[in-house]
């Protein structure tokens, strides 16, 4: 079986083992791909891997050998999934590899943002610490989190985690959960309540919703007039589900304490319009889209890759999205 990998470098930039693919067939290594050379390198080949690289209509329509389609990634939107199943192509996803490393990053822009951790370590750098009169100083507000309020939108495996980690460090946490999939209950200690009242009485507003029609812009100017002025957002979901130029605006004029952002609407941003001058707000603080690329995390996403071919190689496939 031939297989190519479309885009590999984001998931293995050179500091782990191809072999879990390289051994299951003739496998092609491209680190990326332009739009233009996908079908070139694809012709003859029966698997593909993609993470960014976009798998069209018009591409799938141009690659008569083509059997499957591994995205390495738990979203899919890079794939025409309609087409591949006229087609009878399987797409697979890797869902959940990266949950421990979200949320990890979920609170490192939490604890940064209410103990600024990285300006404090600065201004010791520069020496402001050594020529304080005091014993200590701090620039900002210290903000302790036992005893504040997380609201986490989305119960998924992620916002669960969060939810634990949360109630682990002493705050009560309320959570909005609407999904295909039916939520069995809540976890202990976590309540339930609808969106505008969980941004109304939230300390911590953490997103972990997929993109969908009904989650754009899910945080706009109205939403985030309900947030308490001390309060902050997280985002590590999807870029879309907030309004950039609204949470500027709010940040701006002092109606919320600070935000964290790990996505963004576009990704990179290619002009400064992208990022609402957001670069400019001290108690704004952008991430490049890093929570789910720790080491850990990328491995588990190379060995769910493999194992997904595989399966599909003996034609028990699992993880299938098409």
């Amino acid at each position: 079986m031939k297989i190519v990998v479309l885009d590999g470098y984001a998931m293995n930039p050179g500091d782990m083992d191809w072999s879990p693919l390289t051994d299951l067939g003739e496998c092609e290594l491209h680190d990326r791909t332009p739009p233009e050379l996908v079908v070139p390198r694809l012709a003859g080949a029966a698997a593909a891997v993609t993470n960014k690289v976009v798998l069209s209509e018009q591409v799938i329509s141009a690659l008569p050998e083509l059997r499957y389609i591994g995205v390495t990634a738990t979203g899919f939107n890079v794939v025409d999934i309609p087409a591949a199943r006229a087609r009878g192509i399987t797409v697979t996803n890797v869902p959940a590899y990266s949950t421990m490393s979200v949320v990890q990053m979920t609170f490192a822009h939490l604890l940064n943002l209410t103990l600024r951790v990285a300006d404090h370590g600065r201004a010791v750098r520069q020496g402001r610490w050594g020529s304080c009169p005091d014993f200590c100083f701090w620039d900002y507000p210290l903000v302790e989190l036992d005893g504040l309020t997380m609201g986490i939108v989305g119960l998924g495996a992620i916002g669960r985690a969060v939810a634990k980690v949360a109630s682990a460090m002493g705050m009560s946490v309320l959570a909005y959960h609407k999904s295909r999939t039916p939520l069995a209950g809540p976890p202990e200690g976590v309540e339930l309540v609808e969106l505008d009242e969980l941004f109304a009485r939230s300390d911590a507003v953490s997103l972990h919703c997929p993109l969908t029609d009904e989650t754009r812009n899910l945080v706009d100017a109205r939403r985030l007039a309900l947030m308490k002025p001390t309060a902050y957002i997280i985002n590590t979901s999807r870029g879309p589900v907030v309004d950039l130029r609204a949470l500027a605006d709010a940040l701006a004029a002092g109606r919320l304490a600070g935000a964290g952002l790990d996505v963004l609407p576009v990704e990179p941003p290619d002009a400064a319009d992208d990022l609402a001058g957001l670069l400019d707000r001290d108690n704004c603080f952008i991430t490049p889209h890093i929570a789910w690329a720790t080491r850990a995390a990328r491995q588990r996403l190379l060995a769910v890759t493999a194992a997904n071919l595989a399966a599909f190689i003996k034609g028990r496939p699992v993880n299938v999205v098409s």
